[in-house]
């Protein structure tokens, strides 16, 4: 038997959607209510103030009303990641209150939970062919976020799902010794060697520098290596293990903002590095998100990585409110309100977000399992209304965009994966 399935980006709700609906939900909704397994990426808390505003945000404090969740579940939609940058806008009480009001409309999620072990565990979507696991996992996040272990002597802490990461400037003999230069005339290492001086750490090599934070290799020219975190790599790779014992089909949900030096379209290498370990692992498809901008699809041993489908709602500009730090942060006053704190951010529409066009065009990927194996991979190009006033923009709907499609056949390229398009459809080559 055939079963069918949907994914879509990040979803940043804030408005309600009309019960008429809108021009061309009506469309993308039969679209997304075709398919089996459909899939969105919650990227938002869902709750009314029942958890306190954290120190740091993803950007926007994101929190909005829990009826946007029946929003979401009228486009369709039956299986969703939590994981990602805005989980812990929030703190644990805000995880504590998205997960409950998710569960009471019986919503199957993946990436946050009450422990590290619950956030980091697959959910199960059980269909009429097959049953699907989802783990999900994010790259970006603040550390106060990241769930905590349930330990013998104390509980744990409510947090998401965390894929850390390593990252190692490789420079050439003249570059390493600047660096040494400049960190002692700065006297950026005093704590650190005094901790040596002192016997409570070990020597560093003589081909490694640091410079507070940062790590450099002595090598034979200047790169940079990123690296997954062996502990999170290995827990997020035996979850799959065991959801691909317990499932026909295992997704993996990955949240990343990183990329090569300010290229939004890049895929950094410890991406490149988990998404090819996790369809080693059994996962059949990555499912990546994020970025707010399109990314290659990458066909690999199998398996198949949709590196960022960009966004499917997009409403940061019109959150109900914003709390004390966001103000004190762009030196507000108090008395701001959220509408004025969106122009100030965003320099009356002519900076950010609002102004680059990549954000607001995204697509929908949609493929088959049989047997095992992913037929039939196609890409619907999507378009979130750009140019409309900020009380409209953000809605999805279908483009057939043969220039959004034709980026995502350049980006797969150096992926080595090709696109073919048609119709205003994009069909990945699995060959």
């Amino acid at each position: 038997m055939q079963t069918t399935y949907i994914a879509t980006g990040d979803s940043f709700i804030t408005r309600r959607v009309p019960r008429e609906g809108y021009e061309g939900f009506e469309e993308l909704k039969t679209l997304i209510e075709s398919h089996d397994v459909r899939f969105a990426n919650l990227e938002m808390t869902f709750h009314n103030e029942e958890g306190f505003p954290a120190a740091a945000s993803g950007g926007t404090w994101a929190m909005t009303d829990p009826v946007m969740l029946d929003d979401m579940l009228r486009y369709g939609f039956n299986l969703f990641n939590t994981a990602n940058n805005h989980s812990g806008d929030f703190g644990p009480l805000g995880i504590l209150a998205t997960m409950k009001h998710l569960k009471e409309r019986h919503m199957p999620f993946a990436g946050t939970g009450a422990s590290l072990q619950e956030a980091s565990n697959a959910c199960y979507l059980e269909t009429r062919g097959e049953r699907v696991a989802l783990i999900g996992a994010t790259s970006n996040f603040d550390p106060a976020a990241v769930a905590g272990g349930q330990g013998f002597r104390m509980r744990a802490r409510p947090g998401l799902n965390p894929l850390r990461y390593k990252t190692i400037y490789h420079v050439d003999r003249e570059t390493f010794e600047a660096v040494n230069r400049l960190a002692k005339s700065l006297h950026v290492n005093d704590f650190m060697e005094l901790t040596i001086e002192l016997g409570y750490a070990a020597a560093l090599p003589d081909n490694i520098s640091r410079f507070g934070p940062y790590q450099f290799v002595l090598d034979t020219k200047n790169y940079i290596e990123t690296v997954p975190d062996p502990i999170d790599e290995e827990r997020i790779l035996g979850e799959i293990r065991e959801a691909k014992r317990q499932a026909d089909v295992v997704l993996f949900s990955l949240h990343t903002h990183e990329m090569d030096g300010k290229d939004f379209f890049s895929i950094p290498q410890f991406i490149r590095t988990i998404t090819h370990k996790a369809i080693d692992a059994g996962a059949n498809v990555v499912i990546g998100h994020g970025p707010h901008m399109l990314r290659g699809v990458e066909v690999y041993n199998g398996g198949v990585i949709f590196h960022s489908l960009g966004n499917f709602v997009f409403q940061t500009e019109t959150i109900a409110a914003q709390p004390y730090d966001a103000f004190m942060k762009m030196r507000l006053s108090q008395e701001t309100r959220v509408g004025e704190y969106m122009d100030n951010r965003s320099k009356g529409g002519t900076v950010g977000y609002p102004a680059m066009p990549d954000i607001w065009q995204a697509f929908a990927a949609g493929w088959t399992m049989q047997d095992g194996k992913i037929q039939d991979v196609k890409l619907y190009p999507l378009e979130l209304g750009m140019h409309a006033s900020r009380a409209q923009r953000g809605w999805p709907r279908l483009s057939y965009s043969t220039a959004t499609l034709e980026k995502i056949r350049a980006l797969s390229a150096k992926l080595n994966t090709e696109v073919l398009i048609e119709d205003g459809i994009g069909k990945v080559v699995l060959a």
